[in-house]
């Protein structure tokens, strides 16, 4: 153990083995977790924490713990030096506490704490905090070694850092690049339907020409059409920008969803005749707390998209309870989804590009559909197979108390 030697003295083998298991660790966690394992040979510890803080905020996170020795049959319940953390980075010095101990005294209760700052930026400070239960004090080699270590983990969480920041800007160049689809897709959604009313208007209007009644009837349903199609895309727009921006109002109470999956099926069979659907709901199925019109029209939105983009596909809708969960599959036997989209389904303004063609839409339906089920204290999850349709899974708590909860909830 390095318990009175200085530091230098310790075997180079050593410090070339923990250089090595950096090297060869993209996880930072698992590169500390191999670092302290190894060092615990020669270096005594019974918890070690990691705290990090944002100088802005003050507030201090603990981003890595471990509980090694005596402490570990009683991690809740003893000491991971927090309040020495938070004096370290506040001083930005090493803070050593060691208490006097002796036979009546549980170990457990005689923390000796040894804090090591962790300086990982300017926007960014930590400490590293190590403590022994009932000793033995920190000599001049194992804090010089626990000033060692503190590097390695500077090193560790700056590359957390920037791997973290990596995978932000390739999330903000996948949003960017969504958003210029999205405004050219708008551009097109919004001067179609524009394009139409003008151009029917403007025709009816001629004063050189006589329409006959069954063609001014078909230019009137043309029009009436795109201006329904022109508010669909409006009420989209606005929609996902509430529930973006959490100003969505919901209206939760009491209701029955069998209800409204069957009013659903027969306004999409009305409008769309030749439309398959199988209903199958449990006859014990439980009412839940929410909002009647937002569910509507997230079973609304998935009829829509079989409609778009698996054209007389038979659609089938499952309702079911499950323990204290109201269970909603919903399922088409359309072309499906190639694998390497289905984590973007769900993204704001995303469209699948070889279904896009030729098909009208915003890319906001199924992330409408998402954020109405999250605000409902839900769950709604995809699955899908090149080639053998697509299914959804809802989940929604039955407890009415979960749904009131919900941000926007009356």
């Amino acid at each position: 153990m390095i318990t009175g030697y200085l530091f230098q003295e310790l075997d180079k083998d050593k410090l070339l083995q923990i250089y090595k298991i950096i090297a060869e660790n993209q996880d930072w966690k698992s590169a500390l977790d191999q670092i302290l394992i190894f060092s615990r040979n020669f270096f005594i510890f019974d918890n070690v924490a990691v705290y990090l803080s944002e100088t802005s905020s003050g507030h201090i996170d603990v981003v890595y713990a471990r509980a090694t020795g005596r402490g570990r049959s009683k991690e809740a319940d003893v000491s991971w030096g927090e309040t020495v953390g938070n004096r370290v980075i506040t001083e930005k010095k090493i803070i050593r506490e060691e208490v006097p101990v002796n036979d009546q005294v549980d170990r457990l209760n005689a923390p000796f704490i040894l804090g090591i700052p962790l300086f990982i930026s300017k926007a960014q400070a930590g400490a590293l905090v190590f403590i022994r239960f009932g000793g033995p004090a920190y000599e001049a080699g194992s804090q010089e070694f626990a000033e060692f270590l503190a590097v390695q983990v500077t090193t560790l969480v700056r590359q957390k850092s920037l791997d973290d920041l990596e995978i932000e800007l390739e999330k903000q160049r996948t949003y960017t690049a969504l958003q210029g689809d999205f405004i050219s897709t708008i551009s097109h959604e919004v001067r179609n339907p524009l394009g139409f009313i003008r151009g029917y208007t403007t025709t009816l209007l001629r004063e050189d020409t006589e329409w006959d009644k069954k063609t001014q009837k078909d230019f009137l349903e043309i029009i009436d059409r795109e201006t329904s199609n022109l508010n669909e895309l409006i009420d989209d727009l606005l929609d996902s920008s509430r529930l973006q921006s959490g100003n969505m109002r919901f209206n939760f109470q009491m209701l029955r969803i069998d209800s409204i999956i069957r009013d659903e099926v027969s306004r999409a069979v009305l409008n769309n005749p030749g439309q398959i659907f199988r209903v199958e709901i449990a006859d014990s199925l439980p009412a839940i707390n929410g909002d009647a019109r937002r569910i509507a029209q997230v079973i609304d939105n998935l009829i829509d998209n079989s409609r778009k983009y698996a054209p007389g596909a038979v659609i089938t809708i499952k309702a079911y309870p499950e323990d204290n969960r109201l269970i909603m599959e919903y399922s088409d036997e359309g072309p499906g989804i190639d694998a390497k989209y289905l984590p973007l389904v769900f993204s704001r303004f995303f469209r699948v590009p070889e279904s896009s063609h030729g098909v009208r839409g915003s890319g906001l339906g199924l992330s409408i559909c998402k954020q109405i089920i999250e605000s409902h204290n839900g769950e709604m999850s995809l699955f899908s197979t090149k080639g053998q349709g697509i299914s959804f899974r809802i989940t929604l708590p039955r407890d009415a108390n979960l749904a009131m909860k919900t941000k926007g909830g009356n």
